[in-house]
């Protein structure tokens, strides 16, 4: 505690009442009394304070009594119980109901003095177990994103050297990973994190819709084309456009694209007026773009403009320490949304999270436990709250040939580090240059690269 502890003395007997109040101010306290536990309470109700000296024995509400509805209005205070006929039992009830430690009458002000110093140190402690816990949950936070997985802190640490540059930015990984959160973070921490960030969801439309929901249109452009209308790439004029499933756009809008991105202006349709645009553009895919390129189905020239700078979002099931954490961030969420007391979880329900795939990963995740808030009876969430249980949990069929179960498990271990190499590599137990030879042996390639 920065400043010194407001005390309050309650004491039906006047003289011990008053000395203590003369000692404790003395010392420079901001010292209360009352004489009574109905006194106490009104003056708890009215005012705050850090330690509560508290006689056991008194008419009316004893000092047990007084203790335990004085918390209810104050519950951070600390009590010290007075008592002139102290025994065992009357100790433990006391420690037992909340208090800090008691005193024995009579007692000089040096045994006040250390307790109420053990209190101010007990709740220093407190607060830097709150400080310590809040800084460690700002590292593992990065806005709305939630990590404390290598594969996350790195993924945090990629976004804060990005979000300062305008390099367009592909972010990859499976579908409810939270690629668009990516987004929204490196806008957030950008210089443009005061102009509009536009999203665009690219697979969602057919390709004429796609082409005038990004460019805009003139009025008489086709049929139904009333008025004129911007697009997206004019609404994000200084700011941010997150272009989402960008592999599956058609190799037409691809062309149209592409034009943004190397001379920066576009044309509405229906018009042959040159459009500016200072937008950063920002990409995500849950295909791999390598492939499709292959197959002819994405432009090559679009991809490298797109990748400039790719950051790619592991899969839950590759950072199931973040479980946990994701799960009591939703649980507070939700909690908050439905107005109700915030659970906890039931360690047969984690284990339960923890064991299963996740095939939609966190959005999956958010879901389930949404679900769980809804349906569940019980005070915490519970095993049967789940949607699914320890038999749909199926164990890993694996090959019987060595060469690709060695592939499998290189693949795994890649995963898991967040294809970190030197990592894979001493995980296991061979060195760097091996592990490449292996994975150029087995074609083994990074997802969305």
């Amino acid at each position: 505690m920065s400043k010194k502890p407001r005390i309050l003395v309650v004491d039906d007997e006047a003289a011990m009442r008053e000395s203590l109040k003369d000692w404790l101010m003395e010392d420079g306290y901001n010292v209360g009394s009352a004489e009574s536990g109905k006194v106490a309470l009104k003056m708890a109700r009215e005012s705050n304070w850090d330690i509560v000296l508290m006689d056991l024995k008194m008419p009316g509400m004893d000092g047990i009594e007084t203790m335990i509805k004085l918390k209810e209005w104050l519950p951070e205070a600390e009590v010290l119980l007075m008592t002139a006929y102290a025994t065992i039992d009357t100790a433990v009830q006391a420690m037992k109901e909340g208090a800090f430690d008691y005193l024995v009458k009579p007692f000089d002000p040096d045994e006040v003095e250390i307790q109420i110093k053990k209190i101010i140190e007990h709740k220093n402690l407190l607060l830097q177990n709150v400080l310590l816990r809040k800084k460690l949950e700002e590292k593992y936070h990065y806005d709305e994103i939630i990590g404390k997985s290598d594969v996350m802190q790195e993924v945090f640490d990629l976004i804060s050297r990005v979000a300062q540059t305008d390099s367009t930015v592909l972010i990859t990984g499976e579908s409810g990973t939270g690629k668009e959160l990516i987004a929204q973070a490196i806008h957030g921490n950008s210089n443009r994190c005061f102009m509009p960030f536009i999203a665009v969801s690219c697979g969602a439309l057919p390709d004429t819709l796609l082409e005038s929901e990004l460019f805009g249109y003139e009025k008489g452009a086709f049929t139904g084309a009333t008025h004129t209308k911007r697009g997206r790439f004019e609404m994000a004029d200084k700011g941010t456009i997150f272009l989402d499933e960008i592999g599956d756009i058609t190799l037409k809008t691809q062309v149209d694209l592409l034009r943004v991105l190397q001379q920066k202006e576009f044309s509405r349709l229906g018009s042959e007026e040159i459009l500016k645009a200072d937008v950063r553009i920002l990409a995500a895919t849950n295909r791999d773009l390598k492939a499709a390129i292959r197959e002819k189905r994405f432009r090559e020239d679009l991809f490298y403009r797109l990748n400039v700078i790719s950051i790619h979002v592991p899969p839950l099931r590759a950072r199931k320490e973040d479980i946990p954490l994701l799960v009591h961030a939703f649980i507070q969420k939700y909690c908050l949304e439905m107005n109700k007391e915030e659970k906890k979880i039931a360690p047969s329900a984690m284990k339960l999270l923890m064991d299963y795939d996740w095939p939609g990963n966190v959005r999956e995740l958010e879901n389930i436990i949404e679900r769980a808030l809804v349906i569940g009876q019980s005070k915490e969430i519970v095993a049967d709250d789940l949607p699914f249980s320890r038999r749909d949990i199926a164990p890993v069929e694996y090959p019987k040939s060595l060469k690709k179960m060695e592939k499998l498990h290189i693949q795994a271990v890649l995963k898991e580090t967040g294809w970190n190499i030197s990592k894979a590599a001493r995980e296991l137990g061979i060195d760097r240059q091996t592990l490449y030879n292996k994975m150029d042996k087995y074609e083994i390639e990074k997802e969305g690269t």
